[in-house]
């Protein structure tokens, strides 16, 4: 169990009222069928505070089963998808004019026996104390709102979790205390290491959606954690950072869990540790190439949500006993691929094979290289050497490779200890095109899977690193000496890929993000480098660069 950690605290750059808000004022309103009551003050923790909620639950007197939905957005705010991000992919028909950001829709959950509890989370907009993110503190003051939910003269007593990214992250954390009303748990697209999947990819520091979305976070009439001064602060991997990741381990709750291919650099990689770590002995899992607003929100995954809670909190309906265990798509290009039903994650059946890099010929093959080389490129992209070093395999018969891609490559920076690397993984059709895939939840022609390494940062942690996935310690710097090759090893975030015979895995190296999006579009930018002069990717002989890849048998 996580021990409270100390917080540097700062008054809020923002208000409610400078961002629509108006003080709580506890009311009813009413529409066909439904209840809506406002601004409800539920207590929490020992200090005698209150945090706001807003209940929409049916005009009946049968009870109904609470959705909890946990949002530093405001509850008070409808904001259709549709409008603050156009190119999601959710259709205005999918969500009424009760629909909050991220959050589930009154409209079509109140019809069918659910209250819906939307809240300000605590030190946001009205909400008293303070706000602390994804912390020990937080998940208690949600624990309390869960029980309070079960024990209402409206409820049935069964409470279960839902909505999108924060309103998710907050579900690993209040889940892993077990609370005894809590039934059920929905976690879509939702990070749990906020260091690892969010702050610092691959020890860089992210420098747009981070510092961007506290500060979306800050409206409040209190204090907010000061996360700016708190990142700085602490650059590794401490105690700090460890009380922002939640004891996956000690969930007991049965949960539907979804994840993306699409979320690389948010919450792709979180997701899917979450399903694979937590202890609920029913578990389910649900990853797909999509967009994830449209995803949550498309009409027929809504419906599979009401059948996982009509089994968990009102014991009615077919239930989900007969769903595969695990259901992931495979991808062949955007909208378009094929499912695979598994029994874990990651995938049984998948072998894991070597792609060796060869230098002399910017080549990917199945067979180890003899011959050593070496691909070179300027670090910034700015010089008169090429900005990356590519590498191609072409396959002779049709691949699928679904799960997590481990990049070791032997690299060295001529004048500098040392080196930022991005990598990038990219499918290229017979005729040598890309095919793009979404990505970051708005974009179109993303690649199949991304990763990252500050070279200083290389250090694994023995006892989270697989054979599939190198887990960095990010405990402290080990400098390069210039010019020598040194081994590193790169977390290349889960995908999954469908590659017919002539069709190309394209891999790229270089110093700087691969996809490269104008402002004010947000999605994982990484502008505070180390890089200088040129970086040397070492193939072949000593220097077996290659790409561990999840290659599952093929169908039928």
């Amino acid at each position: 169990m996580h021990d409270e950690t100390p917080h540097l605290l700062r008054s809020p750059r923002s208000t409610p009222e400078s961002r629509g808000g108006r003080p709580p004022e506890h009311r009813f309103e009413n529409r066909p069928g439904m209840v809506v009551e406002k601004d409800v003050a539920v207590p929490f923790g020992d200090q005698g505070h209150v945090m706001y909620v807003d209940v929409y639950r049916p005009d009946s007197d049968v009870p109904a089963a609470p959705l909890v939905s946990w949002s530093p957005y405001g509850k008070h705010n409808p904001a259709p998808i549709g409008q603050i991000y156009p190119n999601s992919g959710v259709r205005p028909e999918w969500t009424g004019d009760l629909t909050t950001f991220e959050a589930p829709d009154p409209e079509y959950w109140v019809p069918h026996g659910y209250a819906i509890v939307l809240a300000d989370v605590p030190g946001t907009w009205y909400s008293e104390g303070r706000a602390t993110y994804h912390s020990i503190e937080e998940a208690r003051a949600y624990a309390d709102l869960v029980e309070w939910a079960g024990t209402q003269p409206w409820s049935a007593g069964k409470v279960g979790l839902s909505g999108v990214s924060y309103l998710t992250s907050l579900q690993w954390w209040v889940a892993s205390l077990n609370p005894p009303h809590l039934a059920a748990i929905n976690p879509w697209e939702g990070w749990n290491d906020t260091y690892r999947e969010v702050a610092r990819h691959g020890g860089i520091p992210e420098t747009s959606f981070w510092p961007y979305i506290w500060e979306r976070w800050g409206a409040s009439t209190t204090e907010i954690e000061d996360l700016e001064a708190e990142t700085a602060a602490h650059p590794w991997f401490d105690e700090f950072w460890a009380g922002k990741a939640a004891d996956l381990e000690a969930i007991q709750v049965p949960a539907f869990v979804v994840a993306s291919w699409a979320d690389q650099g948010l919450h792709s990689r979180g997701t899917l540790e979450g399903f694979r770590r937590m202890g609920s002995a029913q578990k389910w899992l649900d990853v797909h190439g999509r967009k994830k607003w449209a995803y949550y929100y498309e009409p027929e995954n809504v419906e599979r949500q009401r059948a996982f809670f009509d089994h968990f909190l009102l014991d009615r309906g077919p239930g989900v006993q007969d769903w595969p265990r695990v259901r992931a798509e495979v991808r062949d290009r955007y909208y378009e691929g094929t499912w695979r039903d598994a029994r874990e994650w990651p995938l049984e059946d998948v072998e894991y094979r070597q792609l060796h890099l060869d230098a002399t010929g910017g080549s990917l093959g199945w067979d180890p290289v003899a011959t050593e080389g070496a691909a070179s490129y300027d670090a910034l992209g700015s010089g008169l050497a090429p900005r990356r070093a590519t590498f191609t395999a072409t396959f002779t018969e049709p691949v699928e490779l679904v799960g997590h891609v481990r990049a070791v490559l032997h690299m060295s920076a001529e004048e500098t200890d040392d080196l930022d690397v991005f990598v990038a993984l990219f499918k290229l059709d017979a005729e040598g095109n890309q095919v793009g895939f979404p990505y970051y939840g708005q974009f179109e022609d993303g690649p199949v899977a991304v990763g990252w390494l500050r070279a200083s940062h290389r250090e694994l942690d023995p006892e989270r690193s697989t054979d599939f996935l190198p887990v960095l310690a990010h405990r402290r710097a080990l400098p390069l000496t210039p010019r020598e090759p040194t081994r590193l090893d790169i977390e290349v975030w889960p995908s999954g890929t469908r590659f017919e015979a002539g069709e190309q895995l394209l891999l790229v190296v270089q110093g700087s993000d691969v996809m490269r999006y104008p402002e004010p579009l947000t999605y994982a930018r990484h502008t505070d480098t180390v890089n200088a002069g040129r970086s040397v990717v070492h193939t072949g002989g000593r220097f077996d660069s290659h790409l561990v890849v999840p290659v599952l048998p093929p169908r039928g």
